[in-house]
């Protein structure tokens, strides 16, 4: 679905780089440039497609995502906050729902800068009654990186809830998960792992002392995506597996077996921060050859 993105007609031109288009009923901001193709919502500040030059498609995003209003989006890098999971209502939070702002945009002849800024209004009160400025910033090109910085007297948790496409479940391995998981397919009950993680059937995982760099490994695809954690507590590894994909409204039957999500997260140690003092959750990708 991602390279449909690319073809949808312009609404307006930002820059020589920049493009304002419409999927459905979600206005995105289209990054064509040499060194990278990119894709992020307004709603959400939603990162569904990066693809740098050379490269095949990095972020998986799935082919039955809805673009409507309210509704999150499957796939690509959901921004999870103020809280990560079933918690409260709306899962995973309310900020990747809401309409966000891009407040700020650059690019030189390396990449690409975008800023996009959420605040407290009448729509956050129900969920959130507290003051706070959400903000995700970009740097686009050969890598890229996603900061999530928020300031707000209060505490949360969250994640950059990343899908990873890759060319066969069953043939991947990820590394720099660490030992220790709580493994959410069986109770959250405490595990530990020796080795890289596999993947046989469905997996939920939070890895709770990660190393800060997790590698997915892909022979099919011939090629290793680095995933680079900083400021986070845990790692959050993901794939439905067949059953799960059959039952969730907006994943394909067979979903299960192209995707990865491997989460830059602060789920055990929350992010606590002040206006003066704002709290950060920042992930950088790479992809080299295998």
């Amino acid at each position: 679905m991602s390279d449909s993105l690319f073809a949808l007609p312009v609404k307006q031109t930002l820059s020589p780089s920049l493009t304002l288009r419409q999927q459905d009923q979600l206005p995105l901001v289209v990054v064509d440039y040499p060194q990278v193709r990119a894709a992020v919502t307004l709603q959400g500040a939603h990162l569904v497609a990066w693809q740098p030059t050379g490269e095949q498609p990095v972020l998986w995003l799935s082919e039955k995502s809805a673009f409507q209003e309210s509704v999150a989006i499957r796939g690509g890098v959901p921004i999870c906050w103020p809280w990560f999971g079933k918690v409260a209502t709306p899962n995973h939070g309310f900020a990747r729902i809401l309409p966000w702002e891009l407040s700020e945009h650059s690019e030189d002849d390396q990449q690409v800068q975008l800023t996009f800024t959420l605040r407290d209004s009448t729509q956050t009160e129900p969920f959130f009654p507290h003051t706070f400025t959400l903000k995700a910033h970009f740097t686009l090109g050969q890598t890229c990186s996603i900061e999530l910085v928020a300031e707000v007297d209060y505490q949360a948790t969250a994640a950059l809830h990343s899908y990873f496409t890759v060319g066969a479940i069953d043939d991947i391995h990820v590394s720099g998960l660490g030992t220790n998981f709580i493994d959410k397919v069986n109770g959250a009950q405490p595990a530990q792992q020796q080795g890289d993680l596999t993947f046989s059937g469905e997996v939920d995982r939070v890895y709770t002392a990660p190393a800060e760099t997790s590698m997915i490994h892909d022979p099919v695809l011939g090629r290793v995506i680095e995933v680079h954690h900083q400021h986070h507590s845990d790692v959050v590894a993901w794939n439905c597996g067949q059953s799960l994909s059959q039952s969730i409204g907006d994943l394909a039957d067979d979903s299960y077996l192209s995707y990865v999500c491997v989460e830059t997260v602060r789920v055990n140690a929350p992010l606590i921060s002040t206006p003066a003092t704002p709290a950060r959750l920042r992930q950088t990708l790479r992809v080299r050859k295998s």
